[in-house]
């Protein structure tokens, strides 16, 4: 499906003005239905949308595990998940016709309580990772973005082992981006104990409790953490990386060579 849309522009440099034409990113609303119920619109970019409908009904605590799931059927042209579940959970009933529109970039869904993030396991093994290993993820990571580099209007995400990006996306929503490699892992039971995630977003506690959800033992980012995040990334023994470009990084949490 197409994610991209070109326009007509002036663009100026200086004094110069000249009509160009220009690529946007495409802005998708995507409703999820689970069990013929309306849970949720997505704004999104219209790619790897199974994935997005599982991650985000995942993260959101309305499914505990791809087992758990009976089938999913994708409408594109009408923007609709649908997905069926074996058992419904009690977190399911009560948000049974409650909706919101969202980009799952600025403030985000929230259906879970953040205190929900105390009850996730503690890392019991930091991420034995050196400065230099993630120097060339990051590296790695910058080169992918395609739709950034031609839109400048996107967040990329990626689920890395220490050494390659095993799973890449593109989202207008890092929460989005985020959801979306967490389905594909989740269709695919990857096992994500020893494995990472790299984002271009903030790393809130929504992003945070995501990772943490999932046993993942370390967020890494180009941009900031906020301080909720770094806290409970503490209380959870999470590996927190903010400010990742070229030769500079921010450690703020868990990393093995350093205390805190």
């Amino acid at each position: 499906m197409k994610t991209t849309k070109e326009v007509q522009i002036l663009r100026v440099r200086g004094n110069d003005i000249s009509k160009e034409e220009d690529t946007l990113i495409l802005e998708y609303p995507f409703t999820i239905f689970l069990d013929d119920n309306e849970v949720i619109t997505l704004l999104c970019s219209p790619k790897s949308l199974e994935e997005l409908a599982i991650g985000f009904l995942f993260s959101e605590g309305f499914i505990d595990d791809i087992s758990n799931i009976e089938k999913t059927q994708i409408d594109e042209e009408k923007g609709i998940a649908y997905v069926y579940a074996k058992e419904r959970k009690a977190l399911a009933e009560k948000l049974q016709g409650k909706r919101t529109i969202t980009s799952g970039c600025g403030k985000g869904t929230l259906f879970y309580n953040v205190l929900d993030s105390f009850k996730s396991k503690k890392i019991e093994r930091p991420l034995d990772i050196e400065v230099e290993e993630i120097k060339a993820l990051i590296k790695d990571f910058n080169r992918k973005s395609e739709l950034f580099l031609t839109t400048g209007g996107v967040h990329s995400c990626a689920l890395c082992s220490k050494s390659d990006i095993l799973i890449f996306e593109e989202d207008i929503g890092r929460h989005n981006a985020l959801d979306k490699i967490l389905g594909r892992a989740l269709m695919d039971n990857m096992e994500l104990s020893d494995k990472l995630v790299l984002t271009t977003g903030r790393i809130s506690s929504e992003m945070l409790i995501k990772v943490a959800k999932r046993g993942i033992p370390a967020i890494i980012s180009r941009s900031a953490p906020t301080s909720l995040s770094v806290e409970l990334a503490r209380e959870l023994n999470i590996t927190v990386v903010g400010f990742a470009r070229g030769e500079k990084m921010n450690i703020y949490s868990s990393f093995p060579s350093f205390n805190f």
